[in-house]
């Protein structure tokens, strides 16, 4: 098609009205929902109407209905206003950083234990910033970064996902948390290899904590992990283990709000070097808001040194 025959493009105006009257199926209703006067609100649907070349509502003297075209459209329609709007909050971070809305995601082993910390950094340092959490295992977060439903990530690393920029904040041991009764608990300097003759309890699949932990497993030597009770979350796994169940690996920063539930717990501690995991930022690479994530990285490494990490430095 040549520049001169090109077709009229809708307005977001018309998209909006047309939207509203979508959602309301009544036209009094959609101009005061959108501050508009109805026979405004009327020539716009018309106007969109006119420019797709699609009738987009059945209109009867009583009531407004969608034609099966406008079904298609208002869904096309509403998406346009949602990046729209998406599009002006990014803008205005741009203008103002650390302002409107920013959608956190945070893996479940680490959100009871480090959003404390993140709540009150942003609370007392970014108090303009609109900052909306979500509890997702690794896959669904990944998803949500590279779909646009989520900003930025909170979970463990590496990832190796092209098109993601991670900002490493600490490395933490993991320990060995075993019943009362446990040979190996409370004891220090526990070789590695003694992982391979206890039975291990793990998080159900999708958890990277239980990828983690089998890992640690293969790298001494342990191939095979009967896997007989698995867990949704380390807080069941460490009753299991209370219960006498089987022994668990739990995150140091985990340690003390697990372990403090029950008197019928010990833990271990490995010999160096223990095994360790990372936790870091995750961003889109070339997110516009780079430059906020980093800067909110450097804040939350100095922000997290009291608890049992190891802060690590942005090019570690």
């Amino acid at each position: 098609m040549t520049v001169g025959n090109k077709r009229r493009q809708p307005s977001l105006a018309q998209l909006r009205a047309f939207a509203a009257v979508a959602d309301h199926l009544h036209f009094r209703d959609a101009a005061a929902a959108i501050g508009m006067s109805q026979p405004a609100l009327s020539g716009a649907v018309s106007a969109l109407e006119e420019t797709l070349g699609v009738t987009l509502l059945e209109r009867t003297t009583r009531k407004v209905l969608l034609s099966p075209e406008g079904e298609r459209i208002a869904v096309r329609a509403k998406a346009v206003l949602g990046e729209v709007g998406a599009l002006m909050e990014e803008a205005e971070a741009v203008r103002a950083p650390f302002t409107g809305v920013l959608r956190l995601g945070v893996i479940p082993t680490v959100a009871p234990y480090l959003l404390p910390t993140v709540l009150r950094l942003v609370h007392e340092r970014y108090p303009h910033l609109d900052l909306q959490v979500h509890e997702e295992q690794t896959a669904s977060l990944l998803d949500g970064l590279a779909g646009g439903r989520l900003d930025l990530l909170l979970l463990a690393v590496p990832l190796g996902v092209p098109g993601v920029t991670e900002l490493p904040l600490f490395d933490e041991d993991f320990v060995l948390v075993t019943p009362l009764d446990h040979w190996l608990g409370g004891r220090e300097g526990i070789p590695r290899q003694a992982l391979r003759e206890l039975n291990l309890l793990l998080l159900d699949e999708g958890h990277c904590l239980r990828d983690q932990a089998l890992d640690i497993c293969r790298e001494a030597g342990r191939d095979d992990v009967p896997v007989t009770t698995t867990a949704a979350g380390l807080s069941t796994l460490v009753q299991l283990v209370a219960g006498g169940l089987g022994v668990t690996l739990l995150p140091r920063t985990a340690l003390k709000v697990e372990t403090s539930r029950s008197n019928q717990l010990l833990t271990g501690y490995f010999a160096d070097p223990a095994p360790t995991r990372r936790i870091a930022l995750a961003m889109r690479a070339g997110a516009a808001r780079g430059g906020e994530y980093e800067e909110l990285a450097a804040a939350l490494r100095q922000a997290l040194r009291p608890l049992p990490v190891r802060v690590v430095d942005r090019d570690a």
